[in-house]
């Protein structure tokens, strides 16, 4: 048999949860540390945000701040603002990871395989042989970068995306983000 040593995963599996009862994508935005939430962006109506729980490294969730669990719930302005923010994750991933293709979509409904009711988005970046045989055999998930690292590459790029597209960055929100060091 073969083994897999991932040391690393024991912190995660040894952390305390956090009960969100059901509430984690509107509370998520008002803890104040975005790095800490990994919350890359924010609109008027919604945030950009990096999987803790990815299918593949980079897999991040556009969610509307109002809790809502289908598309047509939300007002007009919202859906806009919520596809824009799935553009911008879409191309702040080709920025920073430069995927050869994307999945991306929306689990509605327990049957869908939506475990939370809070309508969100998701955007995998995907690569051409991307899956081998971990996820088939090994019923295993094996990811490359940590967590916190794919997270400050996204951030680094994000400045970039916003200003090429017209956009300001995380507009009308006190981001907390830690100051990057210059070399």
């Amino acid at each position: 048999m073969q083994q897999l040593h991932a040391y690393w995963r024991m912190s995660y599996i040894e952390a305390p949860k956090p009960s969100h009862n059901g509430r984690l994508f509107a509370e998520l935005p008002a803890r104040g540390d975005d790095r800490a939430a990994l919350i890359l962006h924010r609109t008027r109506f919604s945030y950009l945000v990096l999987n803790r729980f990815p299918y593949n490294p980079g897999h991040l969730l556009a969610v509307p701040f109002r809790a809502v669990a289908d598309p047509g719930d939300l007002e007009p302005a919202e859906r806009a603002d919520m596809m824009e923010i799935i553009v911008v994750g879409q191309q702040v991933l080709r920025a920073a990871v430069n995927p050869d293709g994307f999945n991306i979509g929306f689990n509605l409904g327990a049957a869908a395989g939506g475990s939370i009711a809070h309508l969100h988005a998701h955007i995998v970046p995907r690569w051409t042989g991307d899956t081998n045989f971990m996820p088939v055999i090994g019923q295993t998930r094996v990811l490359p970068q940590a967590l916190e690292s794919t997270y400050d590459r996204l951030v680094e790029v994000l400045p970039g995306v916003l200003a090429k597209a017209g956009r300001s960055p995380t507009r009308g929100t006190k981001s907390k983000r830690r100051k990057r060091k210059t070399r």
